[in-house]
């Protein structure tokens, strides 16, 4: 036994280096002035302070972090890399455009890769594992009333420990390649979220679904947990969808409006 535990804790070790680490260090505490830069503008993207299609000019960057052009402009490629930002040759950085088909396509990879890892997580995670999905519930349980009662004031604070939940839920499944692609799929998530939905139209199941998702997987009930976790993200992309579309029904008639020719004043009846 002495034999095959010393055997198996250089293969542990090494799971520790699989894969990118950017799933574990995004939140953390930057180390550099790119790390700095980078985090501080990808919040501003997914919040939606900088919005889709808006030019990201270095230099106004700078001045706006109060951080140096060459941190920037080594944000602004990984951002790239990370699909919050496109680079357009010489035209320089914009933020990521939004489209139903890439919610759509999100939420379907989503979907897939989250359901995976909870799955994952379910099968080899511990009662250490399941403390924390507690805790993280109950964070953001003791959040809702404040958020139906003021969403505006609360939306910031709802939204850090959402995401929270979700990886609490994903934290187990032993794969930093899969942890990585959720955390990417979970940002553009939040920023078509956080750019399109009035957060006092969250449809009320959506609440009640975190704690049906917990029940599920503190009884190892991973059928269960996987198809309210999908059922979740598809139930939060469709409502993302709708406000979307209707926000570009309303764009359509202001500008059919401002196209219409000015109609010559009748001439009085006589």
């Amino acid at each position: 036994m002495r034999g095959q535990a010393a055997a198996s804790a250089p293969v542990q070790a090494r799971r520790e280096e699989w894969g990118p680490k950017s799933h574990a260090v995004r939140n953390a505490a930057p180390k550099t002035l790119a790390d700095d830069a980078f985090q501080r503008i990808r919040e501003d993207i997914i919040k939606g302070t900088l919005r889709p299609g808006e030019k990201l000019k270095p230099d106004r960057l700078s001045i706006r972090y109060g951080i140096g052009l060459s941190p920037v402009r080594e944000a602004l490629s990984r951002l790239a890399s990370d699909g919050l930002a496109v680079a357009e040759g010489q035209r320089g950085f914009f933020v990521a455009p939004a489209s139903v088909g890439e919610l759509e396509d999100v939420a379907d990879l989503r979907v897939k890769f989250s359901t995976m890892a909870l799955e994952r997580s379910i099968a080899a995670g511990d009662e250490a594992w399941e403390a924390g999905i507690v805790a993280a519930y109950y964070q953001l349980a003791k959040l809702v009333k404040q958020m139906k009662a003021a969403p505006a004031v609360y939306a910031e604070e709802w939204e850090r420990r959402n995401r929270a939940f979700h990886a609490a839920l994903e934290g187990a499944c032993n794969s930093p390649w899969l942890l990585h692609m959720c955390e990417l799929l979970y940002d553009q998530s939040e920023r078509y979220r956080r750019n399109f939905v009035a957060y006092p139209k969250i449809e009320p199941r959506i609440y009640e679904e975190h704690r049906l998702i917990m029940e599920a997987v503190l009884a190892r009930d991973a059928k269960a947990a996987c198809r309210i976790l999908a059922e979740h993200i598809r139930r939060g992309a469709a409502a993302t969808r709708r406000l979307m579309e209707a926000k570009a029904g309303r764009r359509s008639v202001r500008a059919a409006a401002m196209r219409a020719p000015a109609r010559a004043p009748r001439s009085p009846a006589r």
